[in-house]
């Protein structure tokens, strides 16, 4: 299908840093074709008005639980071992492979209408998850979250059923998958240099929570003498393209060893927060070369799945905290919620930017809304003032997926009304806690 961006405005990458340009997108077989001058070859099948409209790469949510997005707003206001382990581990274990089906339909729904073309998931049920990206239309990276002791039968059938997953999906081009080692305190040294093993042996990316909690630092070193960097460096994970989430609590030496193992950091500013964890040093990564990407971390935890809150919190908060205006600009905030997150991923010759060859994986904004005028400065506007619902039209893979706000490739009152009945069977309907 040839789809036309006719005369609209775009956000680009230069050597200089993101730059708006007005001018013609040519989409076609899945990529886009060219930008500027018409091909010789193409021909459109539809053509998009692109009067007060800005094309901008899709968004990349480089951490998440898609899953849980039926667990929104359930478990707030707690501390994050009594979030975790008192709440939210009790209620996974109600749940069914169909319920984490449609909570993840649920979170892709959220973030497609939202700007999100792909996003990296953590996700304890094979095949709902992957079933419900094939489905929807969208991209993900999905990673079997893995937990284990040793060498335990347990661990080794969560390594298998991540295979499992990986052939059975082999003929989706937008899935992609990464092993998932949860955490250190819930996988042993000896489960994770297993893991590392496999990851290797594989040719397959890690994606890890690490550095979260001040619980999680007085665990590793009262068990392991080190931090959860150190000890993810001594187990070989990062001798493989690695993802860490969080890395709110880091020293310089662990900051040293991101850098120089290529250690991609996922930070998740609203997660962070209320769970009382704390703020990534975000700005001194940056500072040191490091790639830092943007993740919304699960609903159950943020509650929202929307990137351009994420990316307002990020290009705020760091100001507050460091007293300086001009720590984590609009310009930066717009790069780590996009290419940096393909460059997370493996995926930047492929997504994260509006190039010629690239896949076309765009949101396309309405700037005749409240929050884009007046229009001065638009790449000041998606870190500071726009909210994601004047995203108006996605394409991911070059398919039209949401047109005029309408998600085409999901039955969004299905959606609703399947949660509505997961709720009332966990017994979640209005419960106050």
């Amino acid at each position: 299908m040839g789809i036309l961006l006719k005369n609209i405005q775009m956000l680009l990458y230069t050597e200089k840093g993101p730059v708006v340009k007005r001018d013609n997108i040519y989409i076609e077989d899945r990529i886009i074709k060219a930008i500027g001058e018409r091909p010789d070859t193409f021909s459109e099948d539809k053509v998009i008005d692109g009067t007060d409209r800005f094309a901008i790469p899709g968004m990349i949510n480089a951490h998440t639980h898609s899953y849980m997005a039926f667990l929104r707003n359930v478990a707030d206001d707690l501390s994050f071992m009594d979030w975790l382990f008192g709440t939210i581990d009790p209620l996974e274990q109600k749940m069914s492979s169909e319920d984490a089906y449609w909570g993840a339909n649920l979170a892709i729904l959220e973030m497609m209408k939202s700007g999100t073309t792909c996003f990296n998931d953590m996700q304890m049920n094979i095949h709902q998850t992957t079933r419900a990206v094939k489905e929807s239309g969208m991209r993900a990276v999905i990673c079997r979250g893995l937990v284990g002791s040793g060498n335990d039968e347990a661990g080794r059938i969560r390594l298998n059923e991540a295979y499992e997953e990986r052939e059975a999906f082999k003929d989706c081009d937008r899935l992609n998958f990464f092993l998932g080692p949860h955490a250190p305190y819930t996988c042993d040294e000896e489960y994770l240099k297993i893991v590392a093993s496999e990851a290797k042996k594989e040719k397959m990316g890690i994606h890890i929570h690490l550095a979260e909690s001040l619980s999680e630092m007085e665990g590793c070193a009262e068990k392991y003498h080190c931090t959860p960097i150190e000890l993810a460096e001594r187990c070989g994970l990062f001798d493989v393209p690695a993802i860490a989430a969080h890395c709110v609590n880091v020293n310089d030496g662990d900051l040293d060893i991101l850098k120089e193992k290529n250690v991609s950091v996922v930070t998740n500013p609203a997660s962070n927060m209320k769970l009382g964890n704390g703020f990534a040093p975000v700005a001194k990564m940056l500072e040191k070369g490091i790639n830092v990407c943007l993740g919304t971390d699960g609903a159950a935890s943020n509650n929202s799945l929307n990137m351009f809150h994420e990316m307002n919190l990020l290009s705020l908060i760091h100001k507050g905290v460091a007293k300086v205006p001009q720590c984590i600009s609009a310009k930066e905030a717009i790069q780590i919620a996009t290419i940096n997150g393909a460059k997370a991923l493996g995926l930047e010759q492929q997504i994260g930017s509006i190039e010629v060859g690239k896949k076309a994986d765009l949101a396309i904004i309405n700037l005749r809304t409240p929050s884009f005028m007046p229009k001065n400065n638009l790449i000041a506007g998606l870190a500071y003032s726009a909210n994601g619902s004047e995203v108006e039209t996605v394409i991911i893979d070059g398919t039209i997926t949401m047109e005029n706000r309408n998600v085409l490739t999901m039955d969004e009152e299905r959606i609703y009304f399947e949660m509505d009945q997961i709720l009332k069977k966990m017994g979640l309907e209005n419960k106050v806690y």
